[in-house]
């Protein structure tokens, strides 16, 4: 399967040019109207990158807090967040390190967050543990995921988004026996001249993922 901890390595500020990351503004309203925010919450935002949900929730006038591995990614939230005088703290950290009980109304992990990416179940499962002890009574975890039952279904496919900047092209593979996807790109920005794209499946990059099945049952036993 590759190298098992891949996660801790590859994540820089050329994210911020890929596509996917233009739609936050849109991605936080989903999310006020589908939690039913009042904007007194507090939020935890686990595996939050350079803090595009962070920033946006805190520009709202949420206080948040964003935790992610990659010290590059935080050192820029926290400038970001400086900048603006925003009410978000940043911590570089992994974050099954993390010890949070009882403080927040609202734990994310947006963009997979992290969920399965980890060496195996049980230290995926530490994910759900470290989100359900930081949650407050009738708190709400909200997770962005692909899922396992359309993976069985649909995959292998191809997918491409049209972003302001680039084209972004993408492939995902199934493993049934793993539970593993794998997932490959290849980004064509506007105004260069286009090479041929050469999307190679990373065999160390892959994730667990989780069916709606088994989701029950990670929630049901974390109530």
């Amino acid at each position: 399967m590759g190298q098992p901890d891949w996660y801790r390595y590859g994540w820089s500020l050329d994210m911020k040019n890929q596509s996917w990351t233009e739609d936050t503004m849109n991605q936080v309203d989903f999310i006020l109207n589908l939690l039913e925010l009042s904007g007194n919450e507090r939020i935890l935002d686990l595996a939050c990158g350079y803090g595009r949900h962070s920033l946006e929730l805190a520009r709202r006038g949420f206080c948040v807090t964003g935790v992610d591995i990659t010290k590059e990614l935080i050192e820029d939230a926290k400038h970001t967040a400086n900048a603006e005088a925003l009410d978000a703290d940043f911590l570089q950290c992994d974050i099954r390190d993390v010890s949070f009980v009882d403080e927040f109304d609202v734990v994310l992990n947006l963009a997979d967050g992290a969920i399965g990416y980890l060496e195996n179940d049980e230290e995926n499962m530490k994910i759900f543990d470290i989100a359900t002890k930081a949650l407050r009574p009738n708190g709400k975890h909200l997770i962005d995921i692909c899922n396992a039952d359309h993976a069985e279904i649909f995959f292998p496919k191809k997918h491409w988004e049209k972003g302001n900047r680039a084209l972004a092209l993408a492939q995902f593979e199934w493993d049934s026996i793993t539970r593993r996807m794998k997932y490959g790109s290849w980004n064509i920005p506007y105004g260069e001249v286009a090479r041929p794209p050469k999307i190679e499946m990373d065999e160390e990059n892959s994730t667990r993922l989780y069916s709606y099945s088994e989701l029950d049952e990670i929630y049901k036993g974390n109530l």
